[in-house]
């Protein structure tokens, strides 16, 4: 079956008692804080707790880790997690342990004696949740030792990682395979925040899954405010968004290593906390400025892809990307590490022609055609994104197979501030006049560039060269810049009236639309060239599903989180998030009944730090006595 983001299925309900299903949510309410539960994950925790195979695909912040940690509380045995992020393991231990569940890591970065001391409790049974990388599955006799801690699930988180169609293959995962015929009576779960169908499909096969109920969420984050920004002067730009929110963390993207170092100097020099993060760097230096980032030491971090996949932060307010990705799969699943509180946070994309240049040089230094192919493919797909006038959420949401049903995200720039358009008939006659003329008279195809210099006139050594000074299209484009050029060239790729020779050097040639509507004068609606304006001349933009609140508790809060995490030695957001933050400085709860009340609120929560932060209600409360009156 394949359940889309929708109410629970009857079947799934109808497959667990009533006693299960009261027993899910106090276990809920008591280890996790919550009283409800996010679309589909009962009903994937009901299949789970019948026995079944599942596959779940949720998007980042969607609540993928409570799917196998809940029922592991409620099941005999020890529940497995697979994962490939070491960084992560000790975040969702720790997480775990502060809410009273017995969890552990096994991996390289132990002691002996420690991974000893582990080893010995894992025989003991005392623990419920374990966590390991795919490659200490396959070591010596390790999945004997599986046998004798009584494992009655296993969970393969990051489970793309197993398809070769997947944007982030790791082959150490197809050994899991083994792990299935080993162990063919134990259940299976398999989850992801990102999947084409074809990945999802190759997910099943490589696990061996055996009839899954498939379970297949929205991927819309509508806490997500998506835009693109023409780049110009690109450090200046950021600068200003990052000045613009100096309580907020973020994480800016760069394309490479030397890129992520001199953005984080250049922030640093201007008086903002920020650190650099690529595999340059020695694991310990890598390991130590993401520790500070996470424990909110710094606030914004610059890094390379490589940065990202095991952090768990929920509070990461924004997502900038200094250049164009190269697939929107992993745009998706950079932008995702934004906003996983379900808070709302924006995602900033600064994008230039000339970065795509680049891409495709490195494309075409690839010796394998197929890897060229796909590459392109990819890259086409990125920038159509990133050039679309259409709705950015509906750009996204079509490249997963999934429709976007509203005319109007209402949190997206183009939503928001749609792009102007005019009648570009006769600049689009222009431009592919001028690309058959060309052809026509030399006998080959050529770049935007060169079409783009025939039209204005360029007296440069090609045009002569060639004799296209000679054409009847030659300067007859003075009414238009050379980028508004280039804008329209490629918005004509897009629409399909233009084809571009990836394998040719971005050769372009009519297609048989383009020669239709070239011979009858088919009117055609252009988009102007965006103009920036750095992003902060306007209001900023804020997306659904904030909690809005007494700010100066919030901060006197978020404060006292930090200190506490810093005495436990964990991560603020593992003591609470800001969700929870921004409910007490909402709601202003005063004894432990109110304070139960708060969202991630459990048992144990209650315990280490509900008189702490009671105290300080009260405080506050006490110097400031009209606050609660407007949030009343």
């Amino acid at each position: 079956m394949v359940a889309s983001l929708s109410p629970i299925p009857s079947s799934a309900i109808d497959r667990v008692t009533t006693d299960t299903r009261n027993a899910a949510l106090d276990a809920l309410k008591r280890y996790f804080g919550h009283d409800s539960f996010r679309p589909l994950q009962e009903a994937i925790i009901s299949d789970a707790l019948a026995g079944r195979d599942v596959f779940a695909l949720l998007p980042t912040g969607g609540g993928k880790s409570l799917c196998y940690q809940l029922p592991a509380v409620l099941s005999d045995g020890l529940t497995v997690v697979i994962s490939p992020l070491i960084a992560l393991m000790k975040d969702q231990v720790d997480g775990l342990t502060e809410n009273g569940v017995a969890a552990t890591f096994l991996n390289s970065s132990l002691a002996r004696d420690e991974a000893r001391k582990r080893y010995a409790k894992l025989f003991a049974g005392d623990y419920k949740v374990l966590y390991v990388a795919p490659e200490r599955l396959m070591l010596s006799g390790f999945l004997d030792d599986l046998r004798q801690w009584n494992t009655c699930r296993f969970a393969v988180d990051e489970a793309h990682c197993i398809s070769e169609w997947g944007h982030d293959f790791r082959p150490e995962y197809r050994q899991l395979a083994e792990l299935r015929r080993r162990f063919p009576d134990t259940p299976f779960m398999a989850l992801t925040a990102t999947a084409t169908e074809r990945v999802r499909s190759d997910i099943v096969k490589q696990l061996n899954l055996r009839d899954p109920t498939d379970y297949v969420a929205s991927f819309n984050r509508p806490n997500l405010a998506y835009r693109v920004e023409p780049k110009q002067a690109v450090f200046r730009q950021i600068q200003k968004f990052v000045n613009a929110r100096p309580y907020e963390s973020g994480i800016i993207y760069c394309y490479s290593r030397k890129s992520a170092e001199q953005t984080a100097d250049r922030l640093r020099q201007e008086g903002v906390e920020a650190l650099p993060y690529h595999a340059g760097m020695t694991p310990l230096q890598r390991s130590k400025n993401q520790e500070a980032f996470i424990r909110d030491e710094v606030k914004v971090i610059c890094a390379t892809i490589a940065f990202g996949m095991g952090i768990d932060k929920p509070n990461v307010r924004y997502v900038i990307h200094q250049d164009i990705p190269k697939n929107i799969e992993g745009y998706y699943q950079e932008t995702g590490r934004a906003g996983r509180d379900g808070l709302p946070s924006e995602c900033v994309l600064y994008f230039s022609p000339g970065d795509v240049a680049k891409q495709l040089q490195f494309i075409a230094d690839k010796s394998d055609p197929q890897e060229r192919e796909v590459a392109n493919d990819q890259l086409r797909k990125m920038v159509h994104y990133a050039e679309s006038s259409h709705c950015r959420r509906e750009v996204l949401l079509d490249y997963f197979s999934e429709k976007w049903p509203e005319d109007n995200c209402g949190n997206c720039d183009n939503c928001n501030q749609p792009k102007e358009t005019f009648d570009g008939t006769v600049a689009a006659q222009k431009f592919m006049s001028c690309i058959f003329r060309v052809q026509k008279a030399s006998g080959f195809g050529v770049g935007i560039n060169h079409i783009v210099d025939v039209l204005l006139g360029s007296r440069n050594e090609k045009v002569l060269k060639w004799g296209h000074d000679r054409l009847s299209t030659y300067d007859i484009g003075g009414e238009h810049k050379r980028a508004e050029w280039q804008y329209f060239g490629r918005e004509l790729i897009r629409r399909d009236f233009v084809f571009q020779d990836s394998e040719a050097y971005g050769a372009l040639s009519l297609t048989a639309k383009g020669v239709a509507a070239l011979r009858d004068r088919t009117p055609i609606t252009l988009t102007k060239l965006p103009v920036s304006d750095n992003a902060l001349q306007r209001d900023r933009q804020r997306s659904s599903g904030g909690i809005e609140c007494d700010e100066d508790l919030f901060a006197i809060l978020r404060s006292l989180r930090k200190e506490l995490a810093d005495e436990q030695g964990v991560p603020p957001y593992i003591v609470f998030s800001d969700v929870s933050l921004r409910e007490m400085a909402r709601y202003f709860p005063t004894n432990e009944e109110k304070f139960s009340e708060i969202s991630g609120v459990g048992y144990k929560k209650l315990e280490a730090y509900g008189d702490a932060f009671i105290e300080a209600i009260t405080e506050y409360i006490i110097a400031n006595p009209d606050a609660r009156d407007e949030w009343s």
